[in-house]
């Protein structure tokens, strides 16, 4: 396991005790954590990996204590990490050592419906599921829907930018929502967005999505509801070998057909679902895609067709229609549930978060198994193949010496690789401290020093979530004069758009 080393040591002239005596009042003392035994369930989020404890974890139970606690934390120079259910899995929530963790987990209410608007205004701490089991009576649904959208929280979601199986049609997060409320750092309480199609001035909303509690606190979210679909059926195809099945992405979608959903699984993590879910996978299969396709009954039997044909044209071995509602959620089980079936099979893994093109998935995923190779760590590959979002799983032994670091680096060789082809870093995840280093390798300086700029203008002192997201100018400089070797052009054999 790794310890969160920041780029910036911000300490606060307070001692620890002090820190928690002013913050007690505040929120009561039963919602301020300071014991050892207390900290340690928080001591890291989904990404287990790193690991860091904090000062003091506070609750605060209304938006009143969260604006006084970013007071007190501001006057007093102390460093804040917010926190929703800590599913994250890029290290955004990970605590810093001399700061407080804001967990909002008591913000879990849905505070209205307006179904004749279909919208909903829900606190952070909301599950993500939670608000389509909320509407589901009224015929809508939330759309943006995470693997981990049992647990994950809504606040997190805006947080991260989220994604999830149904992106590709519906959007991600900042598609989905309509205005934020959000304390800043210094206490005040703002709105961005509202409840209509535009505002004007800048766009805020954006940007305080996928921002990673870089900029202030979200206390309130607006959400959108779309309605259920009258028809929705999957298909599921298996195949040969894995570049029959990225071509067949980019088919479809060069067909005209814009699926709800279209996802991809190699041969171990195939295998690895199915012996937990028993979702009827081929498990001899190199590679199989799950394409779900909705809308009206009429326009949805179309598209099976259209479908069909493309598969069969890219070469699929296999190609089954869901004939009920128990089958299509049969397909999507082993899919949702890859992650803690492939974490049956190794003591530990590591989920990689790239975007690449979807021409470009075949020669990615070679490379993959190329780099598997070169390190000796196994790699089981699920992801968002419709719109190119990778999730490579690295397996390895955090009790071996020296395999995490081995592992950590593979990761990082992976997220350049989508950077050459023409790719991103994340997807969905977000940065965090996991893919830091990365952001080097994506973006100059220039467009660096714009972001610590937009970080200064809410966050001057730099007290929220500290090390995260963007790297200092220094760091990226001696990152890359041990990464960059004789100015050559990495992956030469990927090719590039």
């Amino acid at each position: 396991m790794a310890t969160f080393a920041p780029d910036t040591r911000i300490r606060s002239a307070l001692a620890p005790g002090a820190i928690v005596d002013r913050l007690i009042p505040v929120v009561g003392e039963d919602h301020v954590l300071h014991r050892p035994e207390q900290l340690a369930p928080y001591e890291c989020d989904g990404l287990s990996a790193y690991r860091s404890v904090p000062l003091a974890v506070v609750l605060p139970g209304s938006v009143e204590e969260v604006c006084e606690v970013m007071r007190v934390c501001s006057e007093n120079g102390v460093p804040v990490v917010a926190r929703g259910a800590g599913t994250g899995l890029s290290g955004g929530a990970l605590p810093y050592e001399h700061g407080i963790l804001l967990v909002l987990s008591r913000f879990n209410r849905i505070l209205s419906i307006d179904p004749d608007n279909r919208l909903a205004v829900v606190q952070p701490g909301v599950r993500n599921l939670a608000i389509s089991e909320a509407v589901s009576n009224l015929g809508l649904y939330y759309a943006p829907d995470p693997s981990s959208q049992i647990a994950c929280s809504i606040g997190g979601n805006v947080a991260e930018n989220a994604g999830g199986v149904h992106c590709l049609k519906y959007g991600l997060t900042v598609h989905n929502i309509l205005a934020l409320k959000v304390v800043t750092v210094d206490g005040e309480l703002i709105e961005v967005g509202g409840p209509r199609l535009d505002s004007p001035g800048y766009d805020l909303l954006a940007l305080m999505t996928g921002s990673e509690g870089l900029l202030g606190v979200v206390v309130e979210v607006t959400v959108r509801l779309l309605p259920k679909p009258a028809s929705a059926r999957a298909l599921l195809a298996s195949f040969d070998d894995v570049e029959s099945a990225g071509r067949a992405v980019a088919d479809i979608i060069s067909a005209g057909v814009l699926p709800a959903g279209l996802e991809m699984m190699d041969n171990p993590s195939i295998r690895a679902t199915e012996d937990f879910v028993h979702a009827g996978y081929p498990v001899d299969a190199a590679a199989i895609l799950i394409c779900e396709l909705d809308g009206t009954a009429e326009e949805v039997d179309d598209q099976i067709v259209q479908v069909r044909d493309v598969l069969a044209k890219a070469g699929a071995a296999q190609v089954r229609l869901s004939n009920d509602e128990a089958e299509r959620i049969r397909f999507w089980s082993g899919r949702k549930n890859a992650f803690p079936a492939v974490g049956r099979i190794s003591p530990d893994y590591y989920c990689i978060d790239g975007t690449i093109p979807r021409r470009a998935l075949g020669s990615i995923l070679s490379e993959i198994s190329r780099l598997s190779e070169e390190y000796g760590l196994a790699v089981a590959n699920v992801f968002h193949a419709g719109d190119g979002n990778l999730h490579p799983l690295i397996l390895y032994d955090a009790n071996k010496p020296g395999e995490f670091e081995r592992t950590e680096t593979l990761g990082g060789r992976i997220l350049e690789a989508c950077v050459a082809a023409g790719g991103t870093i994340t997807g969905e995840h977000g940065v965090g401290v996991e893919k830091i280093n990365q952001m080097c390798v994506l973006f100059g300086d220039a467009e660096l020093e714009q972001f610590h700029r937009v970080k200064a203008a809410f966050d001057p002192e730099g007290l929220l979530n500290p090390g995260k997201a963007v790297p200092t100018l220094a760091r990226c400089a001696e990152f890359n004069a041990m990464h960059v070797h004789g100015g050559q052009v990495p992956f030469p054999d990927i090719e590039r758009f």
